[in-house]
């Protein structure tokens, strides 16, 4: 029997992250060189989009490519570009059919000319549509956002747009990359790896964590199932005690 089964539906978070994590290392284990691995991470990715919109997860936000990953070798990055224009036209029309919309998060204007064109493209494309709402986060770091929306806070406040007394979370909030998206109630981090490596700082702040071991090239539906059914085996509490739940 499928996990998917025992998954309440009226418990499903409506926002799930994922840090897609352990390709390079995965293409070690094969006997292959880094680009093996990436290209094969393209396959969970297919599952567990496939996976949200089926269980009717609003939102799903894939860590795709952060501001520190610009520090790689010259080809590794080459050959992710290429792979993400690749995949975006390969998968337009399915996203299209899916009623998936597609947003970004990150400094696109860092992107090579021909990945920034086609991401606009697909998101233009896709714009209208009101199922699934895929968010990559490409060229992201969270402390940036977090400076950026200062620094922008600032200035409406020289120019006479807020007062100080005015600030709040929900202020803030619409300073971020992330205005008007519900923060994500899942984390999943693939690879073994214990951290949020400048991944959504303030977002995840009540946000349930879950580690796996496995590879991202390895995950599939059935492990998204797994972390979805752990976090429904939890109880949020958000600073208060169970018995006022």
């Amino acid at each position: 029997m499928s996990l998917k089964e025992k998954l309440i539906k009226e418990k499903l978070p409506r926002h799930v992250a994922i840090i897609m994590d352990g390709n390079g290392r995965w293409a070690r284990r094969m006997g292959a060189n880094r680009i093996f691995g990436h290209q094969n991470g393209v396959t969970p990715v297919h599952e567990v989009v496939e996976a949200s919109g089926e269980l009717g997860i609003d939102y799903l936000t894939l860590y795709a490519f952060s501001t520190e990953n610009w520090g790689r070798p010259m080809d590794e990055i080459e050959a992710l570009m290429g792979l993400l224009v690749s995949t975006i036209k390969k998968e337009t029309r399915k996203l299209v059919e899916n009623n998936v919309k597609l947003r970004t998060i990150g400094d696109l204007s860092k992107l090579p000319d021909t990945p920034r064109r086609e991401l606009i493209r697909l998101t233009e494309e896709t714009a209208g549509n009101t199922g699934l709402t895929v968010i990559l986060a490409l060229s992201y770091s969270s402390r940036t956002e977090l400076i950026q929306a200062a620094k922008n806070i600032v200035t409406d406040a020289c120019n006479g747009k807020i007062k100080p007394e005015d600030m709040s979370c929900t202020l803030f909030e619409q300073y971020l990359e992330t205005a008007g998206i519900p923060d994500p109630e899942l984390l999943i981090r693939t690879s073994g790896e214990f951290r949020i490596s400048n991944f959504l700082l303030y977002q995840l702040a009540y946000t349930e964590l879950y580690f796996t071991q496995k590879f991202w090239p390895d995950f599939r539906k059935e492990d998204f199932y797994a972390a979805l059914l752990d976090y429904q085996n939890r109880e949020r509490r958000f600073g208060k005690i169970s018995e006022q739940l």
